[in-house]
């Protein structure tokens, strides 16, 4: 007999994002000097809570304007997280959102003013975006939405075929890598 899956939760939002960082204090500069995003909690302790293993440890926390935070780990140990060797180093990115064009040209002079590299304005017709590195090797994106939401409503719409018609796409990319070359 087959119990019914049941429905799942409700996802209200993002609480936190957290990531390992070098330094906190470097981490706090950062986000909290250079992108307003205030220190709003620290935990500090000796074991994980989820594991009891010891690992000293602080936790610091950044607050979004809709509630919402970024937090990092500092381990003691001055060692930032590695980035993934199999992964192209724009592909893993914390998107951040932006109220409009001028906050992104705003945000863009503020940064390249402390010295930060800054790629953008990029337009992906659907978002502009601007893009850098947090000193802990983190791309990060501002983006702010160009479109109305009926644009992204008509998206959407098409979603699961545009991502059906990809898995197929994909299925033959793989399948043509495999077959044997003759030449």
């Amino acid at each position: 007999m087959n119990t019914p899956t049941p429905s799942p939760v409700p996802v209200r939002g993002l609480h936190h994002f957290a990531w390992r960082c070098r330094d906190a204090e470097e981490t706090r500069h950062f986000y909290e000097d250079l992108l307003g995003l205030p220190l709003v909690h620290v935990i500090k302790s000796d074991h994980v809570p989820s594991t009891g293993e010891y690992c000293p440890y602080v936790h610091i926390f950044f607050q979004m304007a809709d509630g919402s935070y970024v937090a990092f780990f500092d381990l003691g140990d001055n060692v930032g997280a590695e980035p993934s060797p199999n992964t192209p180093a724009w592909v893993n990115h914390l998107a951040l959102r932006v109220d409009s064009v001028y906050a992104l040209l705003a945000a863009k002079a503020r940064l390249e003013a402390a010295g930060v590299e800054v790629l953008g304005i990029t337009d992906h017709h659907i978002i502009e975006s601007i893009y850098f590195f947090d000193p802990n090797g983190i791309r990060l994106e501002l983006t702010t939405p160009t479109v109305p939401k009926a644009t992204m409503d008509a998206h959407a719409l098409r979603a699961h075929g545009e991502l059906a018609q990809w898995t197929q796409d994909k299925a033959k990319l793989i399948a043509d890598e495999k077959a044997p070359r003759h030449g």
